[in-house]
């Protein structure tokens, strides 16, 4: 059992038999050197790739996100926003999510200044579900000529579909831990 799976079964809890909540560290209250220890793993598994830019999406991601840009050379951290402002302008990237937690349509969006084909990304998140988020990103960031080098994701729901389609879709996703199942109140790993 790895280190995050350990402390997913200490101080995480199931909410709605499909909903694991680790609010408590990951993405709520924010567990700075456990966040720093798990960014090392990411940075092993994907230390061979010419890694510029790390990319995410607002808001959960984002604290993963920043502090992997420490373990690659401060690359900047660039996160797709869900909401657009006037202060972004309209030179942007889009593409359309739908969120499994909140079950609500976004349009993200990234300024076209922030992504170009001269960079090789990362692509971050802390949970993947059925994949929606990462598909937007991965959208924006074919539209933008970047080179997707991997995809990390802290939790992957494995009885979801998220995960093969990535991987089916030939990219290397590092998930931190796989939830295989929940059941009556009780998470297993793969």
């Amino acid at each position: 059992m790895n280190i995050l799976e350990e402390r997913i079964l200490k101080d995480g809890y199931i909410l709605d038999d499909n909903i694991v909540k680790v609010d408590s560290f990951l993405n709520h209250q924010l567990d700075i050197k456990f966040l720093s220890q798990l960014t090392d793993i990411i940075k092993e598994h994907f230390k061979d790739k010419k890694i510029n830019k790390i990319l995410t999406i607002e808001a959960s991601g984002i604290a993963l996100a920043s502090l992997l840009s420490e373990k690659f050379d401060y690359a900047p951290v660039v996160f797709a926003k869900k909401q657009k402002n006037k202060n972004l302008g309209t030179d942007v990237y889009e593409s359309h999510v739908k969120s499994f937690t909140t079950d609500k349509e976004y349009r993200v969006t990234v300024s076209k200044k922030f992504l170009s084909e001269d960079d090789h990304i990362l692509v971050v998140d802390d949970f993947l579900a059925e994949g929606n988020a990462l598909k937007g990103l991965i959208d924006i960031s074919n539209q933008s000529g970047a080179t997707i080098e991997g995809i990390a994701v802290a939790v992957e729901k494995g009885f979801q579909e998220g995960g093969k389609i990535i991987r089916d879709a030939g990219y290397d996703l590092l998930s931190l831990a796989i939830i295989d199942s929940i059941s009556g109140g009780e998470i297993k790993f793969k």
